[in-house]
């Protein structure tokens, strides 16, 4: 069996190509990227760019099962756009079964909203992909490690509202991504990767302080002032945007969901957010 990663050198494909060579299941792992030269030795390499889609109609060839990971392009309507060309490409290249990694609580939003992109790419590959299984993703610890050191400095954690994120490690969605890829029965089911607990804006200023030895809270800010820091600090307006949208789901109980899907898929437990943040932090 061959089994494909498109996306493959970003930081999520990495971790697929990594969980997938290591297990021993009588398969082949095919890495797809714009930078095959990123790709590890002994791992097959293929060079494929979503915004090409007569280089994914070559890297998707031959391919058993596949998983598209989304790129980091954070341009409106961009992602939506990849996606929807990866999915056309793979179907057309005769992949057998599709698997898309997506966000949780997905729902039908308008760009630049971040969800937008997972809605568009959910409803096309249910309806084009001959075998398809969506994997949605909570919000990666890595990227609240990220918020943390900013954070620190400030002296709080910032959101719109108090609110519950069952945050999940990337390792995590790897191993679970794996496990779909490598297992059976997993066509037509839509799964949310999540860690053990959803986290209070209080609870994790407080676990980012204890990891950090820094005092931190959590502050409750407008969304005109979140997105004032963001402009102040100098981040692009596409990301600044992105980041706004995803406050806007935390708020709104978005990402207050907690499965035991990664434990299912995985075989495992999920990382504890504060052994991610330990990794992450220090």
């Amino acid at each position: 069996m061959k089994i494909g990663v498109s996306g493959a050198s970003g930081n999520l494909g990495q971790a697929i190509v990594g969980e997938l060579t290591a297990r021993s299941a009588g398969h082949e792992t095919i890495a797809i990227s714009r930078t095959p030269d990123r790709i590890p030795n002994g791992v097959t390499a293929r060079y494929g760019d979503y915004d090409h889609p007569d280089t994914l109609a070559q890297a998707y060839a031959g391919l058993d099962r596949l998983v598209l990971i989304p790129s980091s392009d954070m341009r409106p309507g961009k992602r939506s756009e990849q996606n929807i060309t990866a999915i056309e490409a793979a179907v057309s290249a005769g992949v057998k079964h599709v698997v898309i990694l997506s966000g949780a609580g997905a729902r039908d939003v308008a760009e630049p909203d971040i969800g937008a992109a997972y809605w568009a790419s959910e409803r096309y590959v249910i309806r084009n992909a001959p075998r398809w299984t969506i994997l949605r993703m909570n919000y990666y610890a890595e990227s609240l490690a990220q918020e943390a050191t900013m954070a620190t400095q400030r002296g709080a954690l910032p959101g719109f509202s108090e609110n519950r994120v069952a945050f999940v490690a990337r390792d995590d969605i790897a191993a679970a991504t794996a496990g779909i890829l490598l297992g059976e029965g997993h066509a037509g089911a839509t799964y949310t990767a999540t860690g053990s607990k959803a986290y209070t804006g209080a609870e994790r200023a407080a676990l980012i302080a204890e990891v950090t030895g820094q005092s931190l809270g959590f502050l409750v800010v407008s969304a005109a002032a979140f997105k004032a820091g963001l402009e102040q600090a100098g981040i692009p307006t596409d990301f600044v945007n992105v980041l706004v949208s995803i406050q806007h789901h935390f708020a709104a109980g978005g990402m207050d969901i907690v499965t035991g899907d990664v434990e299912r898929l995985a075989g495992r437990p999920p990382m504890a957010l504060r052994d991610a943040l330990v990794a992450a932090l220090r």
